[in-house]
């Protein structure tokens, strides 16, 4: 009787335990879910129904071993992925300081458009898309600047349950009634070489950009300041993967409500912002029913808020630690100053991102698309460097990439080089 109930409370220690370690791997789905889900996700449902399935499993897959390395080298070498790249060569770093400088900016502008489209919806034609992204950006920096760390950790969890739940609803409430498409349509196919650019989009953010790995490692540096030893190797690879299933599982989901909900209707997606919000909001309306509007916007709206907030959030740290480390001597290790420039470069990477808004205006869709298709084709260049890190003395060799994985990263790399030059045949001569 005694040894059951010992066992039940270090059960209950375990998972007191892994709910305290949880953070990092679900900020990361956060940033994850905002463009590549509600946006991409639900495009590839809503014109190729089906068929997109197994390419977004197939990227996710592709890109697990070099999102994992954020959390893998930091916890065995007790640096961040910064650290590791000037390990392998200051050059490098420069390389991926200058790859996230352009991204920063680009992808903060993409979220806090699409954020500031969903906001429309509650406040009406009164402002316009570029005013009410300007509001989300400076309520994410006033989010930041004044909560911090430990704000974005706890609320973000919430968020992402409240979505997950309300989307695997709505994909059982639809399954139950069907697809709206008739017996006798034909869907368009994606395998062609018209197909190509949206293909390289989907899968740029799918599930995100491969630079988010570096976010990871900064995000778990500053939960071990929160946590020290409790957070250890397991309880870092545990949050790391509750964060990418779930936002793996919520891509498919998404591909499944624009397959049963859009696909075959004969309803085009809208390529405005807040005329995009409005279709978005009205899927789950029609499945879910009409009481269910506002609160599936207010949800959408969290999601895409928390999803600006982590991309200034993410972007800043790694871009800060980039920084301090260029003042220091070639691979050398943390100072603990990392974070020195984090708030300068979030207010620099808001007003730049205000301007790019301000260009783009209503383009919200054709923002995404540019933000998407850089993002897969440096995610060659950032897979590569992480998988390079593996191999560096700092990390002892239990901790290093199995056969497995070694072999599913190889594979990874080959495909993003063959997919770079697919696209760029595509842009030259096909576009």
């Amino acid at each position: 009787m005694s040894q059951a109930v010992e066992m039940a409370k270090g059960e209950s220690r375990s998972i007191s335990h892994y709910m305290r370690v949880l953070g990092p791997g679900i900020l990361g789905a956060a940033a994850a879910i905002g463009g590549s889900h509600l946006v991409a996700s639900t495009q590839a449902g809503a014109i190729y129904g089906w068929q997109l399935v197994g390419l977004i499993l197939l990227v996710n897959l592709l890109k697990y071993p070099f999102f994992q390395i954020g959390a893998r080298y930091t916890m065995a070498a007790n640096e961040s992925l910064i650290q590791g790249y000037d390990r392998i060569g200051r050059g490098y770093l420069r390389l991926f300081t200058l790859l996230n400088l352009f991204a920063s900016v680009v992808s903060t502008a993409g979220v806090a458009m699409l954020c500031g489209s969903i906001l429309g919806l509650f406040i009406g034609d009164s402002l316009s898309v570029t005013q009410l992204s300007m509001i989300v950006l400076a309520g994410s920096l006033v989010f930041l600047i004044t909560g911090h760390y430990k704000t974005l950790d706890s609320v973000t969890k919430w968020i992402i349950v409240g979505l997950a739940i309300a989307t695997v609803t709505a994909v059982f409430i639809a399954l139950n009634r069907g697809g709206v498409a008739t017996p006798d349509f034909v869907a368009p196919s994606p395998w062609n070489l018209a197909s190509v650019g949206f293909l390289v989009a989907l899968m740029g953010w799918m599930p995100a950009p491969i630079e988010l790995s570096s976010w990871n490692s900064v995000w778990l540096r500053q939960k071990q300041k929160v946590l020290g030893a409790e957070l250890d190797y397991k309880g870092a690879l545990v949050d790391f993967n509750v964060g990418y299933v779930t936002s793996t599982l919520l891509a498919i989901a998404f591909v499944a409500l624009g397959a049963l909900v859009l696909h075959g209707s004969g309803e085009a997606l809208a390529t405005s912002g807040i005329a995009f919000a409005h279709q978005l909001v009205d899927v789950y309306a029609s499945v879910m029913g009409e009481w269910s509007r506002w609160l599936i916007a207010f949800i959408a709206f969290l999601c895409m808020f928390s999803t600006t907030v982590t991309v200034l959030d993410g972007y800043s740290r790694s871009l800060s630690e980039c920084f301090v480390q260029f003042g220091q001597p070639k691979g050398s290790g943390p100072t603990g100053e990392g974070a020195r420039y984090t708030y300068p470069l979030m207010v620099v990477m808001g007003v730049v991102a205000a301007f790019i808004i301000m260009f783009f205006k209503g383009a919200l869709l054709a923002m995404l698309e540019f933000a998407m298709i850089s993002a897969f084709i440096s995610a060659l260049v950032f897979a590569w460097l992480n998988f390079r890190l593996m191999n560096l003395p700092q990390v002892p060799e239990q901790y290093r990439l199995g056969k497995g994985m070694v072999i599913l990263s190889r594979v990874g790399i080959l495909f993003f080089a063959g997919f770079n030059l697919l696209f760029g045949y595509w842009y030259l001569f096909v576009k």
